[in-house]
């Protein structure tokens, strides 16, 4: 695994500067984009720390705080270790920043993180590939179905409602991706249920999406991060071996 170097960089966005978190291979050259989706806790350590692992295997991530429009990162101050049933303010305080990305400002957003990839020496060229957590997962699947030139392979984590039965529920952008996508699911996840597992099966199947969906059993809701009292250790390291894989086979 390569050496990695991070540094805080701005993209200019419609809507105003947006803060991100840049890892790469030391070795200053370009390589394979992904656009790494937050958790709703937001640019944190533990966050930066996933994606250095990910820069590590040969990529550039880029991990903007999707919550600019209220400030530069944290936008919550939050605890070392995050556990929401000890402390119900910490969702009475994310709730308004999750519910403000609206699928029109996940779409400028999206223009703007990509935009500044494909001008970014440190990414090569050609398409990117997207990730997500939690509401990251969201932004991942719009962001393949609102990009679909730029984007070859999404993954989501543990996202939360990608297809209800809204009229602007992510799973109905399935007909625009052309990307290969990847799911993993939580078991125990009331934000996901088993109705909606089978809703987005269902769009993704009839619209031809090549993709792949597990459910990790088990697993709640926020496996990956270590950070939270959500944490699934054996789930985390699935997730890595599902979302490498399918970077291989992308790149």
């Amino acid at each position: 695994m390569a050496d990695v170097q991070g540094t805080t960089v701005t993209i200019p966005t419609r809507d105003g500067d947006a803060d991100a978190y840049l890892t790469h291979p030391a070795d200053g050259k370009p390589h394979p984009g992904v656009l790494f989706y937050q958790d709703a806790y937001g640019l944190r350590p533990w966050l930066n720390g996933m994606a250095d692992r990910l820069a590590a295997e040969g990529y550039t991530v880029l991990v903007p705080n999707v919550f600019y429009r209220r400030g530069p990162a944290p936008v919550v101050e939050l605890p070392e270790f995050i556990d929401p049933p000890s402390d119900p303010t910490i969702w009475e305080r994310l709730g308004p920043l999750v519910h403000s990305i609206t699928p029109e400002r996940a779409e400028r957003d999206a223009d703007a993180y990509l935009g500044w990839m494909a001008r970014s020496p440190l990414v090569a060229d050609g398409p990117v590939a997207v990730t997500g957590y939690c509401m990251g997962a969201r932004l991942a699947l719009r962001t393949a179905a609102t990009h679909p030139g730029r984007v070859a392979a999404a993954a989501g984590f543990h996202g939360g409602n990608l297809a209800t039965e809204e009229p602007d529920s992510p799973h109905l952008g399935a007909g625009r991706i052309t990307a290969e996508l990847y799911f993993g699911h939580a078991d125990q996840d009331p934000s996901l249920p088993e109705e909606q597992r089978r809703r987005l099966e269902d769009a993704l199947t009839a619209a031809g999406v090549r993709h792949t969906s597990e459910v990790y059993e088990g697993a709640p809701h926020g496996y990956t991060q270590k950070d939270t009292s959500s944490y699934d250790a054996a789930a985390e390291e699935r997730h890595w071996e599902a979302l490498n894989s399918l970077l291989r086979r992308t790149f």
